[in-house]
């Protein structure tokens, strides 16, 4: 179990608790806008545990972020805690994926059951996280206050969660209902956090929404997005527009040399 007032402290929550649509909106959003997703801590060749305490030392303690598998596991607990019946799913991710095969099941998201049905709830995609729950009703645009999103059905039988990025239709990722234990998310956690092809090992990556816009760092590179496709980048040239923009659009603070090693 975790600290569940230091967890809504955190995330600067001081809403009702009672399990409902309304406050798993309100969570959402409280964690989509304070928790950085960010995989530094991989970059720094750092273990990345996924123990309640551990996350909670990291994320709350020292007012880190996370990946999916930290971040989505935090707010799984912070749910089951208020009562929540959630469960956590895995998902093969698609997005800006050019190769034809699948790729494993990378990406760790919820499944919260309400009285008003079943709501997907993932606070931790990178750059195109859903900014709120999303209802698990197939072909329905929803609206949110970002992207437009919707579920589609595969020939298989699963599904692909879209959204409308710059006015096309892109898949995320492909996930099915089944409910996934502790030890399928640590192999997982494992082949990302430490696999020499990873993703995120050969790269730096952190993002969080801004107001009506998305902040990404990707290597050596700021970027602004805009819902209309519009980009706005800026270049990392040292160490210290490294820390800058980390602490400026991330709210991360780094030691000088924790620093130089990240931004090489």
């Amino acid at each position: 179990m975790i600290d569940l007032d230091a967890y809504l402290a955190r995330i600067g929550y001081a809403g009702p608790r009672a399990p409902s649509v309304e406050t798993l909106r309100a969570l959402h959003r409280a964690h989509f806008t304070s928790v950085p997703f960010e995989n530094l801590d991989v970059v720094l060749k750092r273990p990345i545990r996924l123990d309640p305490a551990s996350l909670q030392q990291k994320i709350v303690a020292e007012r880190r972020g996370g990946y999916c598998f930290e971040s989505n596991a935090l707010f799984m607990h912070g749910l089951l805690a208020m009562g929540f019946a959630a469960t956590p799913l895995a998902a093969r991710v698609l997005y800006e994926r050019s190769d034809p095969a699948l790729p494993p099941r990378s990406h760790m998201l919820l499944m919260v059951d309400l009285e008003e049905g079943l709501y997907l709830a993932d606070a931790a995609f990178g750059g195109q996280t859903p900014p709120q729950p999303l209802s698990l009703a197939v072909g329905v645009e929803q609206a949110t206050t970002h992207e437009p999103y919707r579920l589609r059905r595969t020939e298989d039988g699963e599904l692909d969660l879209q959204a409308l990025m710059a006015g096309q239709w892109g898949t995320l990722y492909r996930f099915t209902l089944h409910p996934q234990l502790p030890v399928d998310f640590e192999h997982a956690n494992w082949f990302t956090s430490t696999h020499p092809d990873s993703f995120f090992v050969n790269n730096l990556i952190a993002a969080m929404p801004g107001e009506g816009c998305r902040y990404t760092l990707f290597n050596r590179e700021f970027r602004t997005r805009w819902p209309d496709g519009l980009v706005e980048t800026e270049a990392i040239e040292t160490a210290a527009d490294l820390a800058s923009v980390l602490q400026r659009r991330f709210a991360l603070i780094f030691s000088e040399p924790e620093l130089s090693r990240l931004f090489r």
